[in-house]
């Protein structure tokens, strides 16, 4: 499937932001609002804010949860996927979804290993709760787009199983 050939215009999407810092107004949200920017470029209609929590592990499902609630079809994370002792997105989004979807961390990391060796070190995971699809992805704005750019292509397929607007995949 080309770029030009999906179609997320009936998809739902929320940024969730992890991050301490920027919780606590120390740094303000860079990749949250460029992550906007980019799923409503490709069609999602998404929030106009990201949501920004803190590196804990309550308000990080309380988050992920509310998402589920609001039934958004897609909810990206960004930040805490790293190897800080404090970055658990990986651990709760697995703890919140039913089925995990291994296949899109494994594009996303194969993706960004040709641009930096150190892609091997990422922990994002991406998973399913009822009809929502979660992916982490990076706390830097330039390695959320490139990773999310990675998937781009076949999210609205795999959206729209999801969804029940496509019926066989």
């Amino acid at each position: 499937m080309s770029e030009s050939s999906y179609d997320a215009t009936s998809f739902s999407a929320r940024v969730i932001t992890v991050s301490d810092r920027s919780s606590r107004g120390e740094r303000s949200d860079a990749s949250g609002p460029a992550l906007i920017a980019f799923l409503g470029e490709k069609g999602f209609t998404v929030d106009t804010h990201a949501e920004v929590v803190p590196d804990e592990r309550q308000q990080i499902a309380r988050a992920l949860h509310k998402a589920i609630s609001d039934d958004i079809a897609l909810v990206v994370t960004t930040g805490g996927t790293g190897f800080s002792p404090r970055d658990i997105t990986p651990e709760v989004t697995s703890e919140v979804c039913e089925r995990m979807v291994p296949g899109i961390p494994e594009r996303m990391r194969a993706s960004s290993l040709l641009i930096t060796p150190k892609a091997c070190l990422s922990r994002e995971v991406a998973g399913i709760v009822q009809r929502t699809l979660i992916i982490n992805l990076p706390g830097s704005p330039k390695a959320a787009i490139e990773n999310i750019a990675a998937v781009m292509d076949v999210l609205p397929h795999g959206l729209g199983i999801l969804r029940g607007t496509i019926l066989d995949g």
